[in-house]
């Protein structure tokens, strides 16, 4: 036990100091857009699908993926369920089955091969294996789901002594373990970490993307979840939860790092083109949130002229902060490339 609660203090630290860091941030908006786009989309690899973070802004900004697009609209609707819930919970709506069902509903809307949006499932599911006698898991019964849930609802809420870090490692294990939906369980439990560090205040923000400790250590992450069921090893789980806070956390530190002496260098280099440098300076803001960039749509949405913007745009491109992707006379795409290679680190779909 004293590892676990020298793991403890470090993730405790380590997750106030990217807290602390965020209030700082002259624009903390900037980052917590692209954040919760990675969290969305890590999660959601996990599950098998193939979108990269290029497939989720270049379909958010109206163009084509290069994956199927039930992969890219997968991603977005988890961005959709979580952003549900934290509004929710924001105008005083407690976290609660009955949230996690609407969560869980927008999460799954549309989605390829969803079943029961934001229903609790009323039949038998197993994992692996072809039915319950040869599956690796299987969940308790539909009949005790609400009872469940409710349980799981009271510990969320009670037990205020216990560290919210080791609360959410539990509460997520538990989630899993009860499997209350037919399918997106995996995602909703990950999402319930988020809404959990929200409600408790851990975090003012939903900037952690731990699902990248649960991607890069996929196998090991259902070996453990399996072994607090077989075996009640909760102490290993929690081992590893806490590992993935801290990591996590030292990560977010470091880029948010990277990208704000960026954004310096950057701006200064803007700052030397003197009279044009008004409107490329709301330009290069734009692409903070948008790092791919089309005239037209980037025209429409702050509310300047095609040949302002193309202007904005030649003076980025010929200080070397975007580059043009397409090769193209007409529907131009500019990328803001450095950016983009530190947001995207580690985050690359699975093999």
């Amino acid at each position: 036990m004293a590892g676990l609660y020298g793991l403890l203090d470090r993730a405790t630290q380590a997750l106030a100091h990217i807290d602390a860091l965020a209030k700082l941030l002259p624009d903390v908006n900037l980052f917590l857009y692209m954040y919760v786009r990675k969290e969305a989309l890590v999660s959601s690899q996990i599950e098998g699908t193939q979108s990269s973070l290029s497939d989720l802004l270049l379909f958010e900004s109206g163009e084509g993926a290069n994956v199927p697009v039930e992969d890219v609209e997968e991603v977005s609707n988890y961005i959709a369920a979580l952003n549900h819930g934290l509004v929710r919970m924001k105008k005083g709506f407690p976290l609660s089955a009955r949230l996690l069902r609407e969560v869980h509903a927008i999460l799954l809307r549309g989605g390829r091969g969803s079943k029961m949006p934001g229903e609790f499932r009323r039949s038998k599911n197993w994992l692996g294996g072809t039915r319950p006698s040869n599956a690796r898991f299987v969940p308790p019964p539909n009949e005790m789901l609400e009872v469940l849930m409710g349980d799981l609802e009271k510990f969320i809420h009670d037990n205020q002594e216990l560290p919210i870090l080791i609360k959410a490692a539990l509460a997520q294990v538990q989630f899993e373990t009860i499997h209350p939906f037919l399918d997106g369980n995996g995602r909703l439990g990950r999402l319930l970490i988020t809404l959990m560090f929200r409600a408790d205040g851990v975090l003012a923000e939903p900037i952690l993307y731990i699902s990248l400790h649960f991607k890069q250590h996929r196998q090991l992450y259902y070996e453990l979840l399996q072994n607090v069921r077989t075996k009640g090893d909760w102490e290993r789980w929690c081992c590893f939860f806490l590992e993935g806070v801290q990591e996590t956390s030292q990560k977010i530190s470091e880029d948010m790092k990277r990208i704000l002496s960026l954004m310096a260098k950057d701006r200064a280099h803007i700052e030397t083109i003197g009279r044009a440098g008004a409107s490329t300076h709301r330009v290069y803001d734009y692409l903070l949130k948008k790092p791919y960039l089309l005239l037209s749509a980037a025209a429409k949405e702050l509310k300047l002229s095609v040949p302002t913007i193309t202007n904005a745009v030649m003076k980025l491109s010929e200080l070397g902060i975007v580059k043009e992707l397409t090769g193209q006379a007409r529907n131009r795409i500019f990328a803001y490339t450095k950016y983009l290679a530190i947001l995207v680190e580690d985050i690359e779909p699975l093999d």
